[in-house]
């Protein structure tokens, strides 16, 4: 057997990591669903409650606050009192918000709701990579975790599609209440999954760990990952906030941190948010038509992110982000210059931006979208791994609110050309950090991950 624990000789319930990824990714397509929902029904908010710009720009964001609190108080939780609670608590709060959303008789009380989806959004995806990451094999573990971002791209089409079917009848009430089925679903099947083992080693449990590892490897891997878990906490138990800053750790939150801002300001979101908006400032008339517009540009979502899941361990992930990344940006800047030129493409602008945004959003689906994700799981020492997917997670949610708080308003302001514009120099700014400070972590272990000699401090 090679000293690798779970390297491909050893014996492993490959069963039982898939059963455990795909109760996690259903928080993901919750995260989707939630997400993706708004751009649908946001047609139908704005007339039943008479919404300016602005306040339909604080509908659609107020979740990334309830999101960002989310991942402060998750990652405290996730770390104090285990990843299965902390993945419990977000199913129940999911499906309290997706309760009082249709509820809502104003939109004070839908905000709340809204608020109330980003909390459990923070908690879920805070705790989800990091409890997938802590079980997989380094041999597949990009692509396991990578499904928590399947998931997502799936809970987003699933809601273009819903938003596409009940946008005759105008029942926005409906989209947002569907959303309580799956949340009752993930709930009742974290239940059913054990405890992270390498959170109940840094909490003095360590035959509990040793019962979980041998459910899905052997007893002499079980050994080995129980020690190599155990030396990796002899450095330093300290937790604290602070200790992100630490000079061993330093240059993680830089990874993680600075990749997810990046993540958001390239306008994935926009696309996510107000893709029938989009949509209709390129000539598509009927609200139905670009509902299902954009639909069709979530399915691709969902499709190319297949492609990340099969070569991430293959490949590797810098290789992906350069080809998706560069993909990105001429996607974008072919946008702009599409609408910029719009006078004599008028009759064709349509076709012309349905196509650049699918290209688009299928590189962002292979590359950034779940190998974001995979870093941030990926490149924090255990000790602090849940506080360090919190920090890149409010990160994330931090510049997803600022992009979409702002890009009604600078479409109105600057003019579509230049809104596409911007989101392609932040692509360029990307894949200089791909070039600079990304590290290439396939097939590594956790815990090599994290030392210095692969994330280094800057």
């Amino acid at each position: 057997m090679s000293d690798d624990p779970l390297a491909p000789k050893s014996w492993i319930d490959r069963g039982f990591l898939w059963k455990v990824s795909f109760i996690a990714g259903l928080g993901g397509i919750l995260y989707g669903f939630d997400m993706g929902i708004i751009a649908a029904a946001m047609i139908f908010v704005r007339s039943s409650f008479n919404l300016s710009t602005k306040m339909e720009e604080v509908v659609v964001s107020v979740v990334l606050i309830g999101a960002m609190m989310g991942a402060i108080v998750g990652g405290t939780i996730a770390d104090h009192f285990g990843r299965r609670s902390t993945l419990l608590w977000g199913g129940i709060i999911f499906i309290a918000g997706s309760l009082l959303a249709p509820l809502s008789s104003n939109v004070a009380a839908l905000i709340v709701a809204r608020l109330l989806l980003g909390l459990a959004i923070g908690f879920t995806s805070v705790t989800a990579p990091v409890y997938v990451s802590e079980l997989a094999p380094p041999q597949s573990r990009g692509m396991l975790i990578g499904l928590y971002q399947f998931a997502l791209t799936l809970g987003i089409a699933l809601a273009d599609l819903v938003g596409y079917w009940l946008a005759g009848g105008h029942a926005w009430r409906l989209m947002f209440g569907i959303g309580a089925i799956p949340a009752a679903l993930f709930l009742m099947l974290i239940l059913t999954v054990p405890e992270s083992p390498r959170w109940l080693v840094i909490h003095g449990r360590g035959r509990e760990a040793e019962s979980v590892l041998k459910t899905y490897t052997d007893d002499s891997g079980t050994a080995l990952l129980l020690r190599d878990i155990s030396t990796s906490l002899t450095v330093t138990t300290e937790r604290r906030w602070d200790a992100l800053w630490s000079p061993g750790v330093r240059g993680a939150l830089f990874i993680g941190v600075g990749f997810t801002i990046l993540q958001q300001v390239t306008g994935i979101n926009t696309v996510i948010y107000y893709g029938p908006q989009i949509f209709s400032l390129a000539g598509v008339e009927s609200d139905r038509s670009a509902i299902f517009a954009t639909f069709l540009v979530a399915a691709v979502n969902v499709v190319a992110t297949v492609i990340a899941l099969v070569l991430v361990d293959r490949l590797g992930r810098k290789p992906l982000l350069y080809c998706g990344v560069g993909g990105m940006t001429l996607s974008l800047f072919l946008l702009s210059f599409a609408f910029h030129s719009q006078l004599e493409m008028r009759h064709s602008l349509g076709i012309i931006a349905t196509i650049c945004l699918m290209v688009f959003i299928t590189c962002f689906a292979f590359s950034m979208g779940p190998i974001g994700w995979i870093l941030v799981a990926e490149v924090f020492p255990l000790r602090l791994r849940g506080r360090g997917v919190a920090a890149a997670t409010l990160g994330s949610c931090g510049a997803n609110f600022l992009v979409s708080m702002t890009f009604l308003s600078l479409i109105k302001e600057a003019g579509s050309s230049v809104t596409f514009s911007i989101y392609g120099g932040f692509c360029v700014l990307t894949l200089l950090f791909v070039r600079f400070v990304i590290p290439e972590t396939k097939g590594l272990e956790l815990e090599s991950i994290s030392s210095r000699e692969v994330v280094a401090s800057p």
